[in-house]
């Protein structure tokens, strides 16, 4: 039993930092890519790719797909959190602020998810994983109050990561709850979702626009685009949302939450090595509360 825990605790904890390295990357991709073209063209393509990739996988029999018999209720209601609102609200919000503030205002998940399993599931947090996600939350309000001066400062921007927070908080609670369906059935069915919502978004914000040649033709005419789509349409919708669902299934949506600032980290570290976005005394001291966040919350698994 306790080798079946440690290798559980393990295989989670692996595809968790793995998944919020791939998040955390993506913020500079949705950046470049939202300078020059629509959130919703991005996610419409994001989507497409991911389902047509997978889609592939799933028919040269790389991946193994079975709902026959299977309820699709609650894989539509992660569906509806993640990735529709929470994917919205990321993108939006991301596009108007800092790489490097998203990142961090985002971090805030742990906190919004250890409520939600609490009031919905019932888990009570143990201390350290309540002390360790506290000292998340306050690396991230370090990092936030750092970058103040010279960030956005955009509450439209905020309000729509607030909501991001909220719908992935969601999305974990529900994710762990569909215990009678596998991580790969679980992506299919967000990837078919977003696929489906944010492509007919895309085309019908362009159609009012009059530019729908444009976003058919927009993968080959505009480099930084055709990346983001790739990269986030394969590393973080198919990947990224497989590593996710296979976590909260092996560790629970507690400790998969206590690795979010991980994302916080590489992005911020990104922003400002890529991005040429500023990177103060201050916003160390937030990464690396973050990371002692991360390893209290954790620091108990051993020994579980």
């Amino acid at each position: 039993m306790n080798k079946l825990k440690n290798n559980n605790l393990l295989i989670g904890s692996l595809c968790a930092i793995g998944c919020e390295i791939l998040y955390g990357l993506s913020y500079i991709f949705t950046k470049q890519a939202t300078a020059s073209a629509s959130e919703f063209a991005l996610l419409g393509w994001r989507f497409l790719i991911a389902i047509l990739v997978m889609s592939l996988c799933v028919l040269a029999g790389l991946i193994k797909i079975n709902l026959k018999g299977k309820a699709l209720k609650p894989l539509l209601l992660i569906a509806l959190f993640s990735p529709t609102i929470y994917f919205t609200g990321e993108t939006l919000g991301i596009s108007q602020t800092t790489a490097s503030e998203s990142g961090a205002f985002l971090a805030c998940i742990p906190v919004a998810s250890l409520l939600a399993s609490a009031l919905i599931l019932k888990k009570k947090p143990t201390k350290l994983q309540t002390t360790g996600i506290l000292i998340t939350l306050m690396g991230v309000l370090v990092t936030v109050f750092a970058v103040g001066a010279s960030s956005s400062l955009s509450i439209p921007g905020y309000s729509f990561l607030l909501l991001a927070v909220l719908a992935y908080a969601l999305y974990s609670v529900f994710v762990e709850k569909a215990f009678d369906y596998s991580g790969a059935e679980i992506t299919y069915i967000m990837l078919a979702a977003g696929a489906i919502i944010f492509v007919s978004l895309a085309l019908l914000e362009a159609s009012l626009k009059g530019t729908t040649a444009d976003l058919l033709t927009l993968p080959l005419t505009n480099k930084h685009f055709l990346q983001a789509i790739l990269y986030q349409g394969i590393g973080c919708s198919i990947i990224a949302f497989f590593l996710a669902n296979v976590a909260i299934a092996k560790i629970g949506v507690n400790r998969t939450s206590s690795y979010i600032g991980v994302a916080t980290v590489v992005s911020i570290l990104a922003g400002s090595l890529l991005l040429g976005e500023s990177f103060t005394l201050y916003q160390i001291v937030g990464v690396l509360l973050i990371i002692a966040g991360v390893y209290t919350a954790n620091a108990k698994n051993s020994s579980e």
